[in-house]
């Protein structure tokens, strides 16, 4: 039987952002002439996708597709990734310079979002097969045998923060296979290059662009109580936002700060949003719900056998981890704004159907796992 707790909750957020994307989206839906149910409908479709995915692949069986279907994805998706540079502007959106949607008639794909699950569902397979059964191991061969991962590793942060400008998907998916290479048994002093190298690598790719400098810039103005708030203005009104809307908010549709004083609110700064409608409460029961999700995944990695889905499942539930975390410190001024959704809940098909895919796996996965070891 699958782990029904976790299905519950990640309905509850996905509902909770549909409902969310009807409400932020009055300013864009006026601004652009969209008919009043545009962004719900779209994100309704997505959710329905998304549910029927979950439910789907957790009758599956995980001996038997978990494979296929994780080299399917990285493949794929990788490949995506590899050609979307080359593709011409009416198949790939830019903005901004940065190629990241692809444009299928009145459909935009994100393939970042799905590539980062097949990402972790290879790394997974693969580092059990070519890491674990060396036991320990020195420096050197250490190295070659992990050389290969970081050259994959390279390669997705040329594609994602270079050709594609996204920075916080490279940070997220840098952080989650450090904790995955440690999780099979890399040295401390392996750990030691590998963290020198990631800090000097976001250095020079934040160095590197000016709009990051920029976003840098902006995080260290808004601790200046004197700055310019022209300069920090998604910053200041994202934190006026969230101030204005107390404990218990302003009410659902009586938000201030989505009517064009906050850019992108039903997806970077959807929080915000929240936070203004619905309150302080509301935000920290999402946080809740949120960790209750991250543990029942940690729970079933635990207390599965099989170390490929342990990863898995860990790499999954750190996935989540880190994008909440980033997204908002981001939102709330802790660190610089990085772009990146909440999951299930910023509108967008692409991160609603990627998140319920990896929780998808995971209730597959859930399924391995013995009913006396469960609750």
């Amino acid at each position: 039987m699958i782990d029904k707790p976790l299905f519950g909750a990640t309905v509850i957020l996905l509902v909770l952002g549909l409902i969310m994307s009807y409400s932020l989206s009055s300013y864009v839906v006026m601004k652009y002439g969209y008919t009043d149910m545009h962004f719900f409908i779209r994100q309704f479709i997505a959710v329905f996708i998304g549910i029927s995915l979950m439910i789907g692949l957790s009758k599956l069986d995980p001996d038997k597709w978990f494979k296929p279907i994780g080299m399917m994805l990285f493949l794929t998706f990788l490949m995506v990734l590899l050609v979307m540079p080359l593709l011409s502007e009416s198949l790939v959106r830019s903005v901004g310079g940065a190629k990241r949607w692809i444009n299928l008639g009145s459909v935009s794909i994100t393939p970042v979002e799905f590539y980062k699950v097949g990402f972790l569902m290879f790394i997974s397979w693969s580092l059990v097969r070519t890491r674990l059964p060396q036991g320990k191991m020195n420096l050197k061969p250490e190295l070659k045998i992990f050389i290969p991962y970081i050259f994959i590793l390279v390669l997705s942060t040329l594609l994602i923060a270079v050709f594609q400008k996204d920075l916080g998907q490279t940070v997220v998916i840098t952080l989650t296979l450090i904790i995955l290479f440690i999780l099979v048994g890399s040295s401390f002093r392996f750990f030691s290059i590998l963290a020198g190298l990631g800090l000097t690598g976001l250095t020079i790719l934040i160095l590197t662009q000016p709009h990051r400098v920029k976003r840098v810039k902006e995080w260290f103005l808004s601790f200046d109580n004197e700055a310019n708030r022209l300069e920090t203005y998604q910053i200041s009104n994202s934190l006026d936002a969230i101030q204005h809307g107390g404990l218990l908010g302003e009410g659902l549709g009586n938000g201030q700060y989505k009517l064009g004083y906050l850019s992108e609110v039903n997806t970077d700064f959807i929080l915000a949003g929240i936070a203004e409608e619905l309150g302080f409460l509301a935000i920290i029961a999402i946080t809740f719900t949120m960790f209750f999700i991250i543990f029942r995944i940690f729970k079933i990695a635990a207390k599965v056998e099989s170390p490929t889905y342990y990863l898995f499942c860990v790499g999954a539930a750190l996935l989540i981890t880190f994008s909440f975390l980033i997204n908002s410190f981001g939102i709330s001024g802790i660190t610089p704004i990085k772009g990146i959704a909440v999951p299930f809940l910023s509108y967008g098909g692409s991160q609603v159907i990627a998140s319920s895919l990896s929780i998808g796996l995971v209730l597959m996965i859930s399924k391995k796992v013995s009913r006396r070891t469960r609750a």
